[in-house]
């Protein structure tokens, strides 16, 4: 086989690589068939390279892809932000909150209105009109103290 049609053996060998990491998903094949892909552009720039410099080139280049997903993209994709832990607890989303209270809290249990709708609160004896804060949740109901 010709020295210059090898770069195309590369590319395809990087093509059936990350056509693996489509079906197994796992990022592994993906840095690896980036490395066969570059390897290929290298034995293009340099045709003359022999076939175990080329493999040479390829290890050190999919260690090198391989280390930077590990220590570089990895982490961040691993990251939480910070709404995540709450995005389907809409009581604890309301922690810290203030709402007026639009039923009397009578004997522990009353109603605030929050956005457009009505939460059931607990907390001490108020009048309607009050301005609380939600200190907690208990199930759906806000646990509220006089907003100070």
């Amino acid at each position: 086989m010709e020295q210059i049609a090898l770069h195309y053996l590369w590319w395809i060998l990087a093509l059936v690589l990350i056509a693996i990491e489509v079906i197994l998903p796992g990022y592994f094949m993906l840095w690896i068939g980036i490395a066969a892909g570059i390897t290929g552009v290298v034995v293009l720039a340099a045709p003359e390279l022999p076939l175990l410099g080329q493999a040479v080139v390829f290890v050190v280049l999919a260690f090198l892809s391989c280390a930077a997903y590990w220590y570089g993209l990895r982490p961040r994709l691993m990251r939480d932000e910070p709404g995540d832990a709450l995005l389907n607890r809409r009581g604890e989303q309301k922690i810290g909150q203030r709402y007026v209270l639009v039923e009397p809290i009578v004997h522990g249990r009353g109603k605030a209105k929050v956005g457009d709708s009505l939460w059931l609160v607990s907390g001490p004896d108020l009048p309607v009109g009050t301005m609380v804060e939600v200190v907690g949740v208990d199930g759906t109901t806000l646990l509220v103290k006089v907003a100070e």
